[in-house]
């Protein structure tokens, strides 16, 4: 049985962790470049900046300009880090990354500030809740959605460190529970079982793998014994880890901070529909713009929280 005692540390954005990562990949290694967009320091690029002025580039509002100057500096043998606002970088760079990036399989660390709905007060236009959709239909691309502060700043390390391909990073602005355990192994392409169980499974990504993993202590209150998966990595997805539980559960539920067309719902659907096809249920933005808000609020609203996965749940097992 597993089962991991998960704390939270303390409230951190995992934008912080990401600017983390970035810093100690460029103490390790000088060929690690950082571009900005005139936004630096909130979307996490500053201690990286501050500490290596000659190696970061600010092009200012020219997103697409700065995915082909990462393109360039790639093909001169440095490895790049462009981050902006997670709507810009996903979906105003779209044709720079597919030709520029994808198509040359180029190793640029693509830094998504700002997603999902928790980014709160900044509406509907700086929420990206399509850039997974956008990202995983890209060839050559991989996508990262760490689930805290700390899970960020590894698999950043693991983006600039590992691969040798384009890599996807999506982070957020507010400062979400920091609870996982730095210690604890990281792999590009696998899932985490943070819970086991076997009535229902729970596979989460970013911040509402917290919320997952509140709803699995709630639900066991209720006699509900639910297995949480955290999946870092949309793409390549851990498809293993997905078809084991729904074999071992028979049913599951998807949890993103994202549209539910196109995310995390619709890539463990499909692997289901290939594989073994049980019930599935949605968290997730339903075909919907965001608003302007409160965080928490926001989350309530369209329906993220804890409680929303219970109740989720619930509707599962009565079916």
């Amino acid at each position: 049985m597993i089962r991991i005692d998960f704390k939270n540390k303390g409230n951190k954005p995992t934008k912080s962790g990401f600017s983390e990562g970035v810093l100690l990949a460029g103490e390790e290694n000088n060929k690690v470049m950082g571009i900005g967009a005139d936004i630096t320091s909130s979307v996490g690029m500053n201690l990286f900046a501050e500490k290596f002025p000659d190696r970061f580039i600010s092009l200012g509002i020219a997103e697409q300009n700065c995915i082909g100057v990462a393109a360039g500096l790639a093909l001169s043998g440095k490895i790049p880090v462009f981050s902006t606002y997670a709507v810009f970088a996903a979906l105003r760079t779209t044709d720079q990354i597919r030709i520029s990036v994808c198509y040359n399989g180029l190793h640029v660390v693509i830094g998504g500030a700002h997603a999902g709905i928790s980014v709160g007060a900044d509406g509907a236009t700086h929420q990206a809740l399509e850039d997974i959709a956008i990202m995983r239909v890209l060839p050559n691309m991989t996508i990262l959605s760490p689930c805290d502060a700390t899970q960020a700043k590894v698999a950043t390390l693991a983006a600039i460190q590992e691969l040798n391909s384009p890599v996807y990073i999506r982070f957020g602005r507010e400062a979400v529970p920091d609870f996982t355990d730095g210690n604890l192994k990281f792999e590009i392409g696998k899932g985490q079982i943070l819970k086991d169980g076997d009535d229902i499974s729970i596979i989460a990504t970013g911040h509402l793998t917290w919320e997952a993993l509140q709803a699995a202590t709630l639900l066991e209150k209720e006699g509900i014994n639910a297995r949480v998966i955290n999946i870092h990595t949309i793409k390549p997805v851990d498809e293993d880890i997905i078809i084991k539980s729904a074999q071992e559960t028979g049913k599951i539920i998807t949890a993103e901070e994202h549209q539910i067309a196109g995310g995390l719902g619709s890539v463990v659907a499909e692997v289901l529909a290939k594989h073994h096809p049980v019930p599935i249920g949605f968290i997730g933005m339903n075909d919907s713009f965001g608003e302007s808000g409160k965080p928490e609020e926001l989350m309530k609203k369209y329906k993220m929280t804890a409680g929303d996965i219970v109740r989720k749940v619930r509707e599962m097992l009565k079916g």
